[in-house]
């Protein structure tokens, strides 16, 4: 490709892909690229794409049609972790021109350089996950409300229905240095919240610099973090129950920077279920850990993802879990309905739970977040907490946060555009 050419982006999936693709979308522009929004005419699309959600294969499919009702001479790209876990099947996928795995994605602008619209079908550049070593910082910056900064990726555990380390490759992280570059910069740019993201936060210190393994860690991180002048917030995205230490729960509970919140992944409340998942505790210690958080920070918000139709998941095993739920005094659910994925352990683990009796379950799960929610917001009617609001409107409203994530919308207000403002709860 010759002159200059628009890009449009696409994402699907998490928080790291959001901070991914908006990393590459500045690349791009350092690289001559104008950038357009993904309902513009562009020159190139591309499509950023998530392993997790149920129909990564059908989205993709419908997003590709669409730009070539669109633009049919535009090029259509596809990466992420779909486009490392299957890449043949999306380049059989009509109108996509390239498909670039885990290890190419942040070459892509040299990738696209040497592409021409033809009829010779996609072009591959993938590669064996175990290739994929390096770690590459990313941050989002005026996509959201709040910047998501990916200071590690990839995942050395083996949970038998996840395709993350298939997908992502390796624990890895960014050097504390180099973490503090960024927010530096981003607090440069008048940013006034940072989200950490990863694919196991907690495993935060694994790399390599000069052939040396490095002696970092979490805990490390965020002290140093809470140093750092200019950002007035942080949150932890989600963190493993058994990496969340004590002392990480104790220094939230004592910083001004970091929001009493935590993300704490569970997947199941009983025992069993738990063990042919794979995971790397018991229910017992993620009470533990709960109980511990509320104790220091009694308006502390904990957020919990549970899967539901797990392979051999009976009634009395969704009871567990969900009188588990119940009783914890957490603030809400995020349910996944098991799916099936190729490669790993869970597709060899009998009875497979019926796709109606998932649903059921995952709807019984979501009234009961709803429940949690709402009993977490009332408890805190009369308190003052700050709120951060975001920069734009819509519909004549805006919307920001409490520090322990309470969702606050009202109408419009210029000077309170990324501002922390003190907010009565009623």
């Amino acid at each position: 490709m010759t002159g200059t050419k628009s890009v449009a982006f696409h994402t699907l999936g998490c928080k790291l892909n959001f901070s991914e693709t908006s990393t590459l979308g500045r690349m791009m522009e350092k690289d001559g690229f104008v950038r357009k929004e993904f309902d513009d005419t562009a020159d190139v699309y591309v499509i950023n794409t998530c392993s997790v959600t149920d129909n990564a294969d059908k989205e993709c499919r419908q997003i590709v049609r669409r730009i070539q009702r669109r633009a049919p001479g535009s090029m259509v790209v596809i990466t992420g972790c779909y486009a490392q876990l299957k890449p043949r099947e999306i380049a059989e996928i009509p109108g996509v021109d390239l498909v670039l795995g885990a290890a190419e994605k942040f070459n892509i602008a040299d990738h696209i350089r040497e592409l021409t619209k033809g009829d010779d079908g996609a072009k591959v550049c993938s590669c064996d996950i175990e290739d994929v070593n390096t770690f590459h910082s990313s941050y989002s910056i005026n996509d959201r409300t709040r910047t998501f900064l990916k200071v590690q990726d990839g995942c050395d555990y083996t949970c038998s229905f996840c395709t993350i380390p298939m997908a992502r490759g390796i624990s890895r992280s960014d050097s504390i240095e180099g973490v503090l570059r960024n927010v530096r910069e981003l607090a440069g740019n008048g940013v006034k919240e940072i989200v950490l993201t990863g694919v196991n936060l907690g495993d935060f210190g694994k790399g390599f610099e000069g052939g040396k393994k490095r002696e970092e860690s979490f805990f490390e991180l965020i002290r140093q973090l809470d140093e750092v002048e200019g950002i007035e917030r942080y949150r932890i995205s989600s963190i493993e129950p058994n990496l969340l230490t004590d002392e990480i729960i104790d220094f939230v509970a004592s910083s001004k920077k970091f929001m009493p919140h935590f993300h704490i992944p569970l997947q199941s409340g009983s025992n069993d279920i738990l063990a042919l998942m794979r995971r790397r505790y018991r229910r017992e210690l993620y009470a533990e850990k709960v109980a511990r958080i509320k104790e220091k920070m009694p308006h502390c918000a904990i957020g919990v993802d549970v899967i539901v139709g797990f392979p051999s998941e009976s009634d009395a095993h969704f009871r567990e879990t969900y009188d588990f739920l119940h009783s914890l005094d957490v603030s809400y659910l995020h349910v996944f309905t098991y799916s099936e994925r190729d490669n790993t352990h869970a597709l060899s683990i009998k009875p497979v739970v019926p796709v109606n009796v998932r649903q059921e379950r995952n709807k019984a799960l979501r009234n009961l977040s709803h429940k949690k929610m709402s009993f977490f917001t009332e408890q805190h009617t009369g308190q003052t907490r700050t709120v951060l609001f975001e920069s734009h409107g819509k519909d004549g409203m805006m919307e920001g946060y409490t520090d322990n994530y309470i969702k606050i919308s009202t109408p419009f207000r210029e000077e309170w555009s990324n501002k922390i403002v003190d907010w009565e709860l009623r």
